[in-house]
C-alpha cells in the first residue's frame, strides 16, 4: 500500500517551480480540494512505527486514537494529525492541527517552519519546538487549541510518520474524524478560544 493522494498531488506538482512558499501555498490548494480520504490510501506500511523516542519529537504523525475520558469529552479526533512536543513516561504532548480550520492552520504551519532544524526534507528533519516556545512566540498564537495529551495505552494502531515532503499536503487533507461533534462545531469552538486567548 502507498501513500497515493500524496503522491497523486506530488506528480501534478512536476511543473512547479517556484519559491518554496509560493509552492507550500500550491500543495495546500490541491489538497484542500480532496473531499474525503479514505484512512488506507494514507498509509505507507514502510512508514509506521510503534512507538515514538525523543528523535520523533517535531515530526508529524497520525493514528488511530480511542481517549480514555471519551465518554465525558465534549467532542475529540479518531485520527490526530500531530507534532509531538513533549514526552512523557505515559504517553505525549502534541500538536493536533485538525482542531483548527485549514487557513488557521497554513497560518501556524508557516509559523512552525520558522523552527524547523534543516531543509532536507528527510528523517532528519523535525521542528524545534517547545510548549514554552509555542507560548511566548506571538507568530504561534493560533497554537492553543491544538495541544493535547495522548495516553500511550489508547493509541489503537502503530504511528503513521509523515515525510516532511508531505506535510503541507498532509496539513490540508480532510483526515480528521471529529465523534460527538461536526467538525463546524469544533473549529468555531477553536477561533472563539483564540479570541479570548489573543
Amino acid at each position: 500500500m502507498v501513500t497515493t493522494i500524496f503522491k497523486t498531488i506530488a506528480e501534478q506538482s512536476s511543473n512547479i517551480k517556484s519559491s518554496e512558499k509560493r509552492s507550500r501555498i500550491w500543495y495546500r490548494d490541491q489538497s484542500s480540494r480532496v473531499k474525503k480520504v479514505n484512512n488506507n490510501e494514507i498509509i505507507d506500511v514502510k512508514n509506521l512505527r510503534s512507538t515514538l523516542n525523543a528523535q520523533n519529537i517535531g515530526q508529524m504523525f497520525m493514528f488511530f486514537y480511542n481517549p480514555k475520558h471519551k465518554q465525558t469529552l465534549p467532542y475529540y479526533d479518531m485520527f490526530p494529525l500531530v507534532f509531538p512536543i513533549e514526552l512523557y513516561s505515559d504517553g505525549f504532548l502534541g500538536l493536533n492541527l485538525h482542531y483548527l480550520p485549514r487557513n488557521y492552520r497554513a497560518n501556524l504551519m508557516d509559523a512552525l517552519y520558522y523552527t524547523i532544524n534543516n531543509n532536507k526534507k528527510d528523517k532528519t528533519t523535525r521542528l524545534r519546538i517547545t510548549y514554552q516556545l509555542l507560548e511566548s512566540a506571538s507568530r504561534m498564537r493560533y497554537f492553543k487549541p491544538c495541544v493535547k495529551r495522548y495516553l500511550s495505552g489508547h493509541i489503537m494502531q502503530k504511528f503513521i510518520y509523515i515525510d516532511p515532503e508531505n506535510w503541507d499536503k498532509a496539513l490540508m487533507l480532510p483526515t480528521e474524524r471529529f465523534m460527538k461533534k461536526p467538525i463546524n462545531y469544533v473549529h468555531t469552538k477553536s477561533i472563539n478560544m483564540l479570541k479570548v486567548t489573543i
